[in-house]
């Protein structure tokens, strides 16, 4: 089959299931005093749903159970939990803990672990006017706050960002086939240096602007701008290697188009100037990289552009996290060399395996057939995040 009809046929082979940022995660907040501690606890409505928790008193005694405070070793009891108002997809519960016993305080969060068995809780600790942030997991066993814990904190240490940031990179599916897409077609070092530094300072910068809360994107069009970079940067794969068919761009602009026509239909749920501007973008580069003799440096200036979106795709957790700015420049150094990292180990596996399909005689095979694939994963989720409800 050609190159160019395998990416189009995969705009048709949806698959059934894909996720996007593998990762579970929760957020509390905790202000200690003499007598114990004020909670409060955030937790995304959709893990809670894929960890059957249910709503109401029962997920009051599930939050206070799981996400428990001890002193010396002996639990604190939990009091008053109820539901406060939260942000759409957000459920947000406070309640207070008391300790009876003397001795050290200790953190342990169990929370949705039997369905997310590496979920990743984040605490902040205000104490005495000191305030710590706290990366907290089952497999961990209870954090002691003060002491050792104290020595490790104010702050979580860069350490933990670090490996905050691999372990994102490691579960976003959609940043690592973006990343796939991006060099399969790399035919020297050189280019693989140009693709990769443009996305890493692209979305540097969009991280760390959307960290300090400069700029706050629509966090639903940013998802779905995520897919559609993969299907682009796919397509445009086999694309090249087709001989740059006309049928490709005006598949992938019409398309587009049309979804942006759905929209005052009320079948979306991201702006139809989104989608339209991505179909104008689509028609606009495809002209562009025909025209051009060489294609590398038009690919460059394609990985920094969708650099910038997947940068606020990955500021989500630290957003969410709401640090004071004193820990951002620990938070966001630890956490982007963390990502730096994770992309260099998926290009330095993903390209040498590539060159030696070449070396082989299935370069042209391999590319055709990943771009394909990948195609299909960055439309199922540009569709899906663009409608779904």
């Amino acid at each position: 089959m050609p190159s160019a009809v395998a990416a189009v046929a995969a705009l048709l082979l949806l698959p059934g299931t894909a996720a996007a940022h593998g990762r579970s995660v929760s957020y509390s907040r905790w202000t200690i005093d003499a007598a114990g501690a004020a909670v409060e606890l955030r937790l995304a409505r959709a893990e809670l749903a894929s960890a059957g928790v249910p709503s109401g008193p029962a997920l009051a005694t599930y939050a206070a159970e799981r996400l428990r405070l001890t002193r010396g070793g002996q639990a604190c009891k939990p009091g008053g939990v109820r539901v406060r108002a939260a942000a759409p997809g957000w459920v947000t519960l406070g309640w207070t803990v008391g300790c009876d016993a003397s001795g050290p305080l200790a953190l342990e969060s169990r929370l949705l672990v039997e369905a997310h068995p590496q979920h990743l809780h984040f605490a902040r600790v205000a104490d005495g006017g000191r305030a710590s942030e706290h990366l907290v997991q089952a497999a961990d066993g209870p954090l002691v706050l003060g002491g050792a814990g104290a020595a490790r904190a104010a702050g979580a240490s860069l350490l933990e960002y670090v490996a905050l940031g691999v372990e994102h990179i490691a579960t976003g599916w959609d940043h690592l086939a973006f990343v796939v897409a991006l060099v399969l077609l790399a035919a020297t070092v050189r280019e693989v240096v140009g693709l990769a530094t443009g996305f890493t300072v692209a979305h540097s910068v969009t991280l760390a602007l959307a960290v300090t809360g400069i700029v706050r994107p629509d966090p639903g069009s940013v998802e779905a701008l995520i897919g559609f970079s993969i299907a682009l940067v796919a397509a445009e794969n086999a694309w090249l290697l087709a001989g740059r068919p006309r049928a490709v761009p005006l598949v992938a602009a019409g398309s587009l188009a049309a979804m942006a026509l759905l929209v005052p239909l009320g079948l979306g749920r991201v702006d139809g100037l989104v989608l339209a501007g991505i179909a104008l973008f689509s028609w606009c580069h495809f002209g562009l990289l025909g025209r051009a003799a060489r294609p590398a440096p038009l690919r460059v200036i394609v990985a920094f552009a969708f650099g910038l979106v997947h940068g606020f795709g990955f500021a989500g957790v630290l957003h969410e996290l709401a640090l004071p700015p004193r820990g951002l420049a620990l938070a966001l150094g630890g956490f982007n060399a963390g990502v730096e990292l994770g992309q260099l180990a998926v290009i330095g596996l993903v390209w040498p395996l590539a060159r030696l399909a070449g070396s082989l005689g299935a370069a042209r095979a391999v590319t055709e057939l990943g771009s394909a694939a990948l195609c299909g994963l960055g439309v199922f989720w540009l569709v899906v995040r663009a409608f779904a409800r």
